[in-house]
């Protein structure tokens, strides 16, 4: 009875431990804040989110708006998403990137939006783990949905 009130005490300290770890880990603004470089961009559909392991990518054409508009709507849509904060970037350098953490455990996620001559390219993608469950493409549905 004791070894088993020993273990579920190292387990809980463990789970916080984690949670500490997931939550208090410093996000690096050089390492996430960067160019969205040609990478995945060639399977990105206009105007449509793609699902890709690990987060989802949106391109809104010119059709869509002047990119640097689309860029203060989305900034706007982006801050009133609950847990989303401005990491880096402004409307005036062309690219903005959010940290958005999830409501239990506080994992985050990185979306960088860039506005260039052709459109606004924006990149959403997970920090830890491998697969986001669909998590960054429902985000930018709903962004998409809220321009």
């Amino acid at each position: 009875m004791r070894m088993m009130g020993l273990i579920f005490a190292v387990l809980i300290v463990a789970v916080l431990g984690l949670m500490a770890f997931v939550r208090l880990a410093p996000a690096d603004a050089a390492r996430w804040h960067v160019a969205q470089d040609g990478t995945g961009w060639a399977k990105a559909p206009w105007d449509a989110v793609l699902s890709e392991t690990g987060g989802a990518r949106l391109r809104l054409s010119a059709a869509a708006g002047a990119p640097g508009d689309l860029l203060v709507r989305l900034d706007g849509v982006a801050l009133a998403t609950p847990r989303t904060t401005r990491l880096a970037g402004s409307v005036a350098e062309g690219r903005i990137t959010w940290v958005t953490r999830s409501a239990l455990w506080g994992f985050p996620d990185f979306t960088t939006a860039e506005a260039r001559d052709d459109g606004l390219y924006i990149h959403a993608r997970l920090r830890f783990g491998r697969e986001d469950m669909g998590v960054n493409a429902k985000r930018l549905e709903g962004w998409l949905a809220a321009l």
